[in-house]
């Protein structure tokens, strides 16, 4: 009777898994105490699709004090760099910013790169490039495909300051506008909130860690105290192993953000199949037998509640109507979160399914060899 350990499994995470449900916390928006000088770095190849806003929002920051955003193209090839010099071209940044101080810098650096080393992934390549050109003790690390409402900057740094965190990272509003997203990409931000309660991440006695790589407000001191981000160069989930790294001597700060959106489009579910299989593996760590332990108890969550309360009868259709009730509620407040209907819900069993092919993928393209697929970029380790 599989219903009844399913049903305990529920139990346990809706009660006692950090309210991993609940999609909270998330960063308001405010005034920090003091406004440290702050180095933005992006890291972009290949974005010109995205960057023109990205670099105007930047640049368009209600922001007190000093800061510089430091566009690194890596060796793009469809003019990344010029769409974000136009973007630039906007809107000039408020006074107060960097550009009203008479900071000889200028608001925007664009740093072009030809090539990485080939222990390096290519984000992180970027990212130690983009460190080393500036010097500020504040350093925000933001996609290229992430615009930001002007208030963020602010925001990100009074969460920091006045918490005393050595780094804050937030899960920005992911695109939900086509189909395949409307289907699946709720569910990726419920299943992350799961796999990294984010209750237990902001506690500093869990050893639960994780970051979304988004936006990540981090000190440099603290950067510096883990050894720079060489200590992560090669991993391809970046800001999980950033998070990791940092809360080992530090505290960190995981929420939503309500400030900052990510422009990228999924249109199919190709595209977000693609998304999932590239990292994956990587998460179980290239494991086999994690591998099959993590198909076996995704089966007894998601699976398992939906035969007992259609096929079984008597004490197990109970425990499995009961699991399966537990894990329809607990989706609701993401649900919510993204404008979704609650009868999405009830779709859990098949998306699950959804995401576990796609984990299956990224194992069977690990094993031929294939590695993880980038921006034209292959990746074998991480």
């Amino acid at each position: 009777m599989l219903a009844l350990p399913a049903l305990i499994i529920w139990l346990y995470l809706c009660l006692a898994h950090g309210r991993f449900w609940s999609s909270t916390p998330q960063l308001a928006a405010a005034r920090p105490p003091e406004f440290p000088d702050i180095d933005i770095i992006v890291p972009a190849r290949d974005e010109a699709g995205c960057i023109g806003p990205v670099v105007a929002s930047l640049l368009s920051q209600d922001y007190a004090g000093r800061f510089r955003v430091i566009l690194v193209d890596d060796n793009s090839t469809d003019g990344t760099a010029d769409v974000a010099a136009r973007g630039a071209a906007g809107p000039a940044p408020p006074a107060g910013t960097e550009a009203a101080s008479g900071s000889a810098a200028p608001p925007l650096t664009i740093i072009r790169l030809q090539s990485k080393p080939p222990d390096w992934s290519g984000k992180l390549w970027a990212l130690s490039r983009g460190i080393a050109a500036g010097s500020a003790p504040v350093l925000l690390f933001t996609d290229a495909d992430i615009v930001h409402d002007v208030r963020h900057l602010s925001s990100l740094t009074a969460q920091l300051l006045q918490t005393g965190a050595d780094m804050v990272s937030e899960m920005v509003h992911l695109n939900c506008e086509s189909w395949a997203e409307r289907a699946l990409i709720p569910a990726f931000v419920y299943f992350f909130q799961m796999l990294y309660p984010f209750s237990k991440v902001n506690d500093p006695r869990s050893h639960v860690a994780a970051a979304a790589g988004g936006t990540v407000l981090i000190r440099r001191e603290a950067l510096q105290r883990i050894g720079g981000i060489d200590a992560i160069k090669g991993a391809l989930i970046d800001d999980v192993a950033l998070a990791q790294a940092v809360k080992q001597s530090g505290t960190i700060y995981l929420g939503h953000s309500a400030l900052a959106a990510s422009i990228r489009p999924y249109p199919n579910l190709s595209d977000i199949w693609s998304m999932v299989s590239r990292t994956a593996f990587t998460q179980l760590r290239h494991s086999a037998l994690l591998l099959l332990l993590t198909l076996l108890a995704l089966a007894l969550v998601w699976w398992v509640p939906a035969a007992a309360m259609l096929f079984a009868r008597g004490a197990s259709r109970a425990a499995g109507s009961m699991a399966f009730v537990l894990s329809c509620a607990s989706y609701l407040p993401t649900l919510k979160r993204y404008g979704r209907s609650g009868l999405w819900a009830f779709a859990l069993p098949l998306i699950a399914f959804f995401y576990m092919a796609a984990t299956v993928a990224s194992a069977l393209n690990y094993w031929r060899g294939r590695g993880a697929l980038w921006k034209a970029r292959a990746y074998r380790s991480g």
